[in-house]
């Protein structure tokens, strides 16, 4: 299952990244800042609830949406208690974790619109459709991961390390010119067709959307 879900949920665009047991997630979470957490219960050494309970013990308050196969309601109420924020009975559609996962990720840490605009630019992350204007952008997975991370937090300049943690997964170097590629790809899409300059080289630091998405 954790290979499905890692694959399904790469292939929709997320940065994803896996620990087959609770003392390597909860290693994992403590030290990266994630947008949401799926969490087994049945997981080999600590269990998803003490796993979930530790972490925000330890102050990691990143959403979390605990799977079981177990359907009383007392097992439901301790995932709830443990700091759990939904909870998800096995066997499940992917297509209910993606709706789960988009609307966690709204709410945390604070309220995310459900469609992110800058300007004329707009991005409705769940039916993964961005619009300059009227006109529809064909964007690929990866270029809508970028544009959508660039969006929630228009007006901030990200370095390059924070676009790839956001946008890919750990194991890539920071020095990649991964980002650069990709960016280079969105201006060919998002502004150079309509006269626009909404991403802006930040020297020194790396980009950063303009919150009037380049009006």
């Amino acid at each position: 299952m954790t290979t499905l879900l890692e694959r399904g949920l790469r292939e929709e665009g997320y940065a994803v990244d896996v620990a087959l047991n609770g003392t390597d997630g909860l290693w994992l979470a403590t030290e990266n800042d994630y947008d949401a957490i799926v969490l087994d219960v049945m997981l080999p050494g600590l269990d998803g609830f003490e796993t979930c309970r530790r972490l925000r013990s330890a102050g990691v308050w990143a959403p979390v949406l605990m799977l079981t196969a177990r359907d009383a309601v007392g097992d439901r109420v301790d995932g709830l208690d443990a700091g759990a924020d939904d909870y998800l009975l096995k066997p499940f559609s992917f297509a209910e974790l993606l709706a789960r996962l988009r609307a966690l990720v709204r709410r945390a840490p604070a309220e995310r619109p459900t469609l992110l605009e800058a300007g004329d630019l707009r991005l409705d992350p769940a039916a993964r459709r961005a619009w300059r204007g009227e006109t529809e952008l064909d964007l690929s997975t990866k270029e809508f991961a970028l544009l959508e991370l660039l969006l929630r937090r228009r007006g901030e300049a990200l370095s390059r390390g924070q676009l790839l943690e956001g946008a890919w997964e750990l194991g890539f170097e920071t020095r990649s010119n991964l980002v650069d590629v990709y960016v280079r790809y969105l201006r060919d899409k998002i502004d150079r067709p309509f006269g626009r300059r909404s991403i802006e080289t930040v020297r020194g630091i790396g980009y950063r959307l303009r919150k009037d998405g380049g009006t």
